[in-house]
């Protein structure tokens, strides 16, 4: 689909002064596409290639991960969902997602609010979804500092290690 009268500035934004908000609907759909996509993996598992990078807010209210990890990612994390990962929850009622995985040999059970998520990837079909950051509520920490660390389970040993999400980088489906 294409649209003759494309007023999108350069990054692809709507423009300022548009009396919809259109970014405000567009994103809670790409937030309903991520969370039907867990809830179908929660039910029927992960088909063919398909596997999530999910990046989100560690120093976000609700978030609960084991404090080794939270001391290493203080900010945020990217974790993989494919061959290692157990229980994946979604809960619309808590608005969170929570899933186990193993980091060093040692399995964790991480939980998610849907708001700390900054990121949500399929590469097998190169989908990419990027969110609004969502400031955290506390103010104890200043946000002087942001940089990204970015986690993966390994499938033949359950080691961590640092991978690249820069192939996938783009918002939403590619145009056909």
């Amino acid at each position: 689909m294409t649209d003759d009268y494309d007023n999108t500035q350069g990054g692809g934004g709507f423009p300022f002064d548009s009396e919809l908000p259109y970014e405000t609907w567009l994103e809670e759909a790409h937030r309903q596409v991520m969370l039907s996509a867990f809830e179908h993996v929660s039910k029927n598992g992960l088909p063919g290639e398909h596997h999530f990078y999910l990046t989100f807010r560690t120093d976000f209210p609700g978030v609960d991960i084991p404090s080794r990890l939270r001391a290493q990612y203080p900010h945020e994390m990217t974790i993989v969902l494919q061959h290692q990962f157990w229980n994946l929850k979604v809960s619309r009622e808590t608005s969170e997602i929570s899933v186990d995985l193993t980091f060093g040999g040692v399995s964790s059970t991480l939980v998610i609010p849907f708001n700390a998520i900054t990121t949500f990837a399929d590469p097998a079909i190169h989908l990419s979804l990027h969110f609004s950051e969502k400031e955290p509520e506390t103010t104890a920490e200043t946000p002087d500092e942001t940089h990204t660390t970015e986690q993966h389970t390994s499938e033949s040993d359950g080691s961590s290690q640092v991978v690249s999400l820069d192939a996938f980088r783009k918002k939403g489906p590619s145009p056909g």
